[in-house]
């Protein structure tokens, strides 16, 4: 965030602000199209001040139709300047550990230190019959993948392979010149006190609220300790829901209006099992989002992201904008939330920002009561 008093600010110290991009596929779009309004969201989050963008990774279902998330930031970081890129996250049960690391490292050097890598374990679905990994990798393989992955970015010259991925030792290649860190998505104990035992950084998700996500940064504070991590000096993540109009109930809304098209995308995921892949009550669940989010007035939005700041160890707020619907009403949503909510300085972008973004910026403009 910027220097600017805002609430948020004032309850993190050191918290950085970022877009969280789904690039989902509504009804009567292409999926085209839906990539392109992610990627010129990017550039639109870079023109209003954010500090970086995070893309999801999602495989077979409209939700988002992005399914790899490093080679769409390696496409936004060739288009920007200013702001880091990360993935919010690489199914990592998809993939061999070493092959992402040797990606995450390539972008980070060419990008100068701009990307940030993100991963989970992902679910149960027919991605792993797809991509030959199987039922056991994800049930038993994630800590492996995870552990061969933390130690290819140590900067170590050398890595062998584990029990799961044995492979004599090889050079690293391109080398890391620092430690990269690795964000690891975070929904159960299991998964936290795992990155804890790493000392890695959680990414906590959009359905969690703040005392679900506290009661998981103290489990991660206890067990980091109990392994040599200092907790306070890990940068964890937060997801969150982030929507700003006038008031409160218009702002719930255009939300109510506009999310649950995009929602529905998550129907569409297919278990390995064949089991149902359940069928949850959308409109409750969008209700529930805007409860739990900066979705509101700006001095709502402000009170909302000031206590999601002040989690322990949250450095990073990831803030999820396209629940309005449509690329028009998305980029207005960037402009409104950093200039109303957050007190972002615009930033000229070296590319040049998309047309529209200033067109968007224009409009925003402080509400009352803010």
């Amino acid at each position: 965030m910027t220097a600017d008093p805002t609430g948020a600010r004032r309850a993190g110290r050191g918290v950085r602000t970022h877009l969280f991009l789904l690039a989902g596929h509504r009804p009567g779009g292409t999926h085209a199209e839906a990539l392109a309004d992610a990627h010129h969201y990017g550039r639109a989050a870079e023109a209003a001040g954010y500090d970086g963008v995070w893309i999801a990774e999602h495989h077979f279902i409209s939700y988002g139709v992005c399914p790899s998330a490093v080679t769409f930031a390696a496409h936004l970081l060739g288009a920007t300047r200013a702001i880091d890129v990360g993935t919010a996250a690489c199914i990592l049960s998809n993939r061999h550990p070493v092959a992402l690391a040797e990606e995450a490292v390539l972008l980070d050097e060419l990008s100068g230190g701009r990307f940030g890598l993100g991963v989970g374990r992902g679910g149960p679905w027919v991605d792993l019959e797809v991509f030959g990994t199987g039922q056991d990798r994800f049930d038993n393989g994630f800590g492996d993948a995870l552990e061969i992955l933390t130690r290819w970015l140590s900067g170590e010259p050398t890595v062998a392979g584990n029990r799961r991925f044995p492979f004599r030792p090889v050079p690293v290649v391109p080398r890391p010149r620092r430690r990269m860190p690795v964000w690891v998505a975070a929904t159960s104990p299991t998964t936290v006190e795992l990155a804890a035992r790493h000392g890695l950084p959680l990414l906590l998700g959009l359905h969690a609220d703040l005392t679900e996500k506290r009661n998981l940064l103290d489990r991660y504070a206890r067990v980091a300790a109990t392994h040599g991590h200092d907790p306070g000096a890990v940068a964890h993540a937060s997801a969150h829901l982030a929507h700003v109009e006038e008031a409160d109930e218009p702002a719930a809304r255009v939300i109510r209006a506009g999310l649950p098209a995009l929602l529905a995308g998550t129907r569409e995921y297919v278990r390995l099992d064949g089991a149902p892949a359940g069928r949850r009550d959308l409109g409750a669940y969008v209700d529930h989002l805007i409860d739990i989010h900066p979705v509101g007035s700006p001095r709502r939005c402000r009170e909302a992201l000031a206590l999601a700041a002040a989690l322990p160890g949250v450095r990073h707020l990831l803030l999820m904008v396209e629940g309005a619907g449509g690329r028009d009403r998305t980029l207005e949503a960037i402009a409104r939330v950093a200039a109303d909510v957050l007190g972002l300085p615009a930033r000229a972008a070296a590319t040049g920002a998309p047309p529209t973004v200033a067109a968007a910026a224009a409009a925003a403009r402080p509400a009352e009561g803010a």
